[in-house]
């Protein structure tokens, strides 16, 4: 598996990019450590929930209604870089800005900024929105299907052919994300 490019240095692909769709979440004071900034899993929650509300949307059916039409069942995440630039804390609220930057043939990247708002408290870096970089991130997905019974392991399998694989991007997907 190659290396991705860290998210601040890897230009987005302008003619394959897609509309950006921002997805906002508080944070509780169950997010945070002890030192009271959020634990940085929650990110990577957050992040995946800003995905799926991506496609969602972009009027992409519900997975388990996706899978019964077309067989794709998820998007499973096979790469990530993320970068870190300020703490977020209790009563914060995060704007999640998503984007697919590249569409491949059964993969994409999508990229995420995370921005805390102007009506957050401890907002600070006066930039002319108001809004403070969190965190950048940067994702290889795969559009993901059931492995026929008897085809061999692979990711989530075992010896009698169960998980999945990676499948085309459907054509009308795509074009719902543009």
């Amino acid at each position: 598996m190659s290396a991705v490019p860290s998210p601040a240095t890897r230009p987005a692909t302008p003619a394959a990019a897609s509309r950006t769709v921002v997805h906002t979440v508080r944070v509780e004071f169950g997010d945070c450590d002890p030192a009271g900034i959020v634990w940085f899993p929650n990110f990577f929650r957050w992040i995946d929930a800003a995905s799926r509300n991506f496609f969602t949307a972009c009027g992409v059916p519900p997975w388990h209604q996706l899978e019964a039409t077309t067989g794709v069942l998820g998007t499973p995440l096979v790469d990530t870089r993320s970068r870190f630039v300020n703490s977020a804390s209790y009563g914060d609220v995060l704007d999640i800005h998503v984007q697919v930057s590249e569409w491949r043939g059964k993969s994409f990247v999508m990229r995420y900024h995370l921005l805390r708002g102007q009506g957050s408290e401890g907002n600070s870096n006066g930039n002319d929105d108001g809004a403070t970089l969190i965190m950048e991130c940067e994702e290889v997905r795969i559009f993901a299907a059931r492995r026929p019974p008897g085809e061999g392991g692979g990711a989530g399998g075992s010896a009698n052919g169960n998980g999945i694989r990676a499948v085309p991007i459907p054509e009308d997907i795509r074009r719902m994300c543009a």
